[in-house]
């Protein structure tokens, strides 16, 4: 596909804002509805509301409307930001931040209350289930009905009919209508189309999550393929920051309907965990609270990344620094010093002690402050939210300190460089860890190798 060499940006927004009003009843108990006639009433009383608003009659309209409340709520407020052409881009944040607001606006399926934007090109989008299909009408059907939305002439379509068909893997089913389609069989249809009509933007929302594992897979490679190979633009929202940081080129963080981040994905997705996570990483106790007895109290513990030292949030692809902070007063040999590692379920996925090495590798116990560090290698962990149960005791003799679930931190899987090593929706891989090993091929001994010989 020719590009462009004008030097402007596919995609420009300016101070963007979309306002809608929320209307409440404000004379209604809990659990109490409008009836069919109140609507109805209001509705043939609109025209003449406005008409007394235009006349200087709004104290009387309020009068007569008391029982109902509007608020102005704004889903984007100036919003601002490009994107180039070939460019892939993350939108990220919280449900209710705005981000498929934005995406219909793109998409020209609402229009902004104010601010600009400037689309260069044709778009197509992927927002929820059965976009742009007509349910009446066949698969073959609505592979033509959508190309002629996108511009493109019969001739165009059909020299992409048999892969959009291949793809979809709905071959027996093209000619039934869409409405009979499941939920999967709709969206393998409808990325495939979206996909290979060979439009300047591709916009796809999080529907991809109705799709199977290996569509799923599928999808992120030609997304991939599409802005790699291609040259077209792609505007991914996802919640999976596994994917949004493998397929994209730099990613926008919404909050409240605005903009407060914008940059490559790695910072941005660890700015959304920094806001969405309400783990700090760190403990620690006052000199009169701190758990132990008189030989060994607890002072404090703390989780952090090797990367940049913030604790509560860890990249897999980082080291993990767990710091436990003591006084002791004594020296005794059989110290054992450690914690247990627990998922989201209570499940130990391990343990450790500073004895677990040899003696010569132990760190020196000295009395008063302690400060020990253990390191969790990069690559280990699988995503989610875990617990540190530190463990302190005199071995085979007794606990000192034998606490759970004493502070929470967060991992975030990105440490697979392969494009099939993660699925869109999948947060985590199978499995307490999630070590990347070693394959190879073995050489091929033939047949004998498998036979015993005979003496």
């Amino acid at each position: 596909m020719p590009t462009r060499s004008d030097g402007f940006p596919i995609i420009s927004i300016e101070n963007l804002g979309k306002r809608y009003t929320i209307r409440h009843a404000t004379d209604r108990t809990p659990g109490s509805y409008r009836r069919l006639s109140e609507d109805v009433a209001d509705a043939v009383r609109i025209p003449f509301r406005a008409l007394a608003s235009r006349l200087g009659g709004a104290s009387v309209e309020s009068a007569r409307s008391g029982s109902r409340t509007t608020e102005e709520f704004w889903a984007l407020r100036g919003v601002s930001f490009d994107v180039s052409e070939g460019e892939v881009l993350g939108i990220i944040g919280r449900n209710g931040a705005g981000k498929s607001t934005l995406l219909k606006i793109l998409s020209r399926i609402t229009e902004p209350s104010e601010g600009r934007v400037r689309v260069r090109g044709r778009v197509a989008s992927l927002l929820e289930v059965g976009t742009g299909f007509h349910p009446e009408l066949t698969g073959r059907e609505n592979v033509y009905l959508n190309g002629a939305i996108l511009g493109m002439t019969r001739a165009e379509i059909n020299g992409k009919f048999a892969e959009i068909v291949s793809f979809a893997e709905v071959e027996r089913f093209l000619d039934t209508p869409v409405k009979r389609y499941s939920s999967g069989m709709y969206v393998r249809l409808a990325f495939s189309v979206a996909a290979h009509l060979e439009p300047e933007m591709l916009v796809v929302d999080e529907v991809l999550a109705v799709g199977d594992a290996e569509f799923q897979k599928r999808c992120l490679g030609k997304m991939r393929n599409v802005a790699r190979s291609e040259g077209r633009t792609v505007l991914f929202v996802s919640h999976n920051m596994q994917a949004i940081q493998s397929l994209c080129d730099r990613s926008v963080l919404l909050d409240q309907g605005r903009v407060v981040a914008e940059g490559p994905p790695r910072q941005v997705v660890d700015q959304y965990l920094a806001r969405t996570s309400s783990h700090t990483g760190t403990r620690h106790w006052n000199e009169g609270e701190a758990p132990g007895d008189a030989a060994i109290r607890l002072k404090g513990i703390r989780v952090s990344s090797s990367r940049d030292g913030r604790p509560g949030i860890v990249a897999s692809k980082d080291d993990c620094f767990v710091e436990l902070e003591f006084i002791a007063d004594t020296t005794n040999p059989g110290l054992c010093v450690g914690f247990d590692l627990a998922n989201a379920e209570g499940t130990t996925v391990f343990r450790s002690y500073q004895t677990d090495s040899s003696p010569d590798r132990w760190p020196t116990l000295k009395r008063g402050d302690n400060r020990w560090r253990c390191t969790i290698p990069k690559g280990l962990l699988n995503a989610g939210t875990y617990s540190l149960n530190p463990r302190i005791g005199i071995h085979n003799v007794q606990w000192i300190v034998h606490l759970d679930d004493v502070l929470q931190f967060e991992v975030l899987l990105d440490h697979g460089d392969s494009p099939l090593w993660n699925a869109l929706t999948e947060s985590n891989r199978p499995g307490l860890i999630a070590p990347i090993l070693a394959w190879e091929a073995c050489a091929d001994e033939g047949p004998r190798a498998a036979v015993a010989r005979p003496r």
